[in-house]
């Protein structure tokens, strides 16, 4: 038999207007189960059983739960909670929600391990009480940290809103029942642009920008767990799975980013890869995002010529929208993104609005950064930057100290000779389907393949020389019905010379 080990103390602050039956516990667990359960019902009668429906008692009545055709008076007390559903389990009663309980009974107590929503009883169609929006929130509050004693009062948060929009009724009982696993900037931030969406006094457009805004941020996780240790060995081998050679930039990379099994935070230092065109800085960025399990967008600052395309626009303006930070937390749906900044050497003024490099310092400094649309200093603990560049000296001091620079050297002749009979021609034989004994290379071949390429820099060519001689094999197969083509120093330099 499992012994429960909640950790409970009384609640410092009550949230109901009846007297409450509970105390709460505090945990980080990330999934419920016998062992920890989201709550602990009393269940004397023997009643509640694996799967029990029925309803929570509205916060006026008291704290606990109806089965289905019980009467309130035969109610089962919560005896113990989980801290972070608190607000979640008195939306459920206010709204007359009907739920399924699924748990088990361990001492005559019935511990509760999910909620599922199977229909509304009262309060009409509320739209977003639905299944899909409970476990939306519960999935949110298991994603968060454990809150602290203080609780917020239900009676700041306005709960009966008449308008018939559902995603402001969503927005809504988001933060009746989440509110409180939010960060507080962003917490108060909501409830501001909650009040203009629903006010009156201001134009529809306010209303409209307001309640985008709201969307945007709300579906952001903005509490995520602490980052999980880095399997130095594991790490290797991705980086190894990218690219060949440069043992010495590996070891580097590796470096930086190992703090993590000790702090448990990113580094400090986001990292700047400089080297010429095609020696597979992008390939090492996305390979450290698969280390660092996270989420990624690339910010291309050969593209970026105005400070505005990363900060957003003001709301004044009708046609107004967030940058292309914002629209990065967005699309991530976490606070915790790699920003994989390609071409920082090309972060310059440009149309005299000022200079996009003055925002990055801003993301980079992990203070908050504010996009103007949004109007709300956005945490960025969660933030880590992979920078590419070929020309270092193109870039700004208070730039260049944001970064770990790591230089990346060209492959020598021997190293490309590798790289395209190892990686580029198997790759490419195996994804357009033709076999390895269709196609032979002879040692003047490849020799003549090095040699046309002998100036050029990076692997880009000899990868693109490789799709080349493939592709001109599959089509001589197929059309001249050749079981086998054979490359060469003459055949290589006629078809790529």
């Amino acid at each position: 038999m499992p012994v429960f080990d909640f950790n409970s103390k009384p609640a410092e602050a009550e949230t109901s207007k009846a007297e409450k039956t509970y105390e709460l516990y505090y945990t980080d667990a990330r999934e419920a189960d016998a062992a920890h359960p989201i709550m602990l019902l009393e269940n004397r009668t023997g009643a509640l059983t694996h799967h029990s429906d029925g309803m929570f008692l509205t916060s006026a009545k008291g704290t606990g739960f109806t089965m289905d055709g019980e009467s309130e008076k035969d109610a089962h007390d919560i005896l113990k909670m989980d801290a972070r559903f608190e607000h979640l389990v008195h939306w459920l009663g206010d709204s007359r929600i009907m739920v399924r309980l699924s748990g088990t009974v361990i001492d005559g107590n019935y511990a509760v391990y999910k909620i599922q929503e199977t229909g509304i009883a009262v309060r009409g169609a509320k739209l977003s009480g639905e299944n899909g929006f409970l476990q939306f929130m519960m999935k949110r509050l298991f994603q968060s940290g454990a809150p602290s004693a203080e609780t917020i009062d239900p009676d700041e948060i306005d709960d009966a809103d008449e308008m018939k929009l559902t995603s402001l009724q969503s927005i809504t009982d988001y933060l009746n029942c989440a509110g409180h696993t939010l960060p507080e900037t962003i917490r108060l931030w909501a409830r501001r642009n909650l009040a203009v969406a629903k006010s009156a006094e201001v134009t529809p457009e306010e209303r409209r920008h307001a309640q985008r805004a709201l969307s945007i941020m709300l579906n952001i996780r903005w509490n995520n767990a602490p980052f999980s240790r880095i399997d130095p060995e594991e790490a290797r081998r991705i980086l190894d799975e990218e690219l060949y050679g440069l043992n010495s930039v590996k070891q580097r990379i590796l470096e930086t980013i190992i703090q993590i099994n000790r702090t448990h935070t990113l580094p400090a230092y986001g990292i700047l890869l400089i080297g010429p065109a095609g020696t597979g800085k992008s390939q090492i960025a996305y390979a450290v995002a698969r280390i660092l399990k996270l989420a990624w967008t690339t910010l291309e600052m050969s593209s970026i010529n105005d400070p505005e395309q990363l900060t957003g626009s003001s709301r004044i303006y009708s046609n107004a929208k967030p940058g292309l930070i914002m629209e990065a937390f967005t699309n991530a749906e976490s606070s915790n993104l790699l920003f994989i900044i390609n071409e920082l050497d090309k972060a310059t003024a440009g149309k005299g609005n000022g200079n996009p490099a003055d925002v990055l310092l801003t993301l980079l400094d992990n203070l908050g950064f504010t996009d103007n649309y949004i109007e709300c200093n956005v945490p960025t603990s969660g933030v880590y930057a992979i920078a590419t560049a070929n020309d270092k000296n193109a870039i700004s001091a208070p730039l260049m100290s944001r970064f770990a620079v790591i230089e990346l050297p060209d492959y020598t002749t021997e190293e490309k000779r590798v790289i395209f009979t190892k990686f580029a021609m198997p790759k490419v034989l195996n994804r357009i389907g033709l076999l390895s004994d269709e196609i032979t290379i002879t040692d003047d071949g490849l020799d003549a393949v090095m040699d046309i390429y002998k100036t050029t820099s990076g692997i880009r060519d000899i990868e693109q020389a490789a799709e080349h001689i493939a592709a001109n094999a599959l089509y001589r197969i197929e059309v001249e019905k050749i079981p086998q083509v054979v490359y060469d120093g003459a055949a290589i330099r006629t078809l790529l010379g």
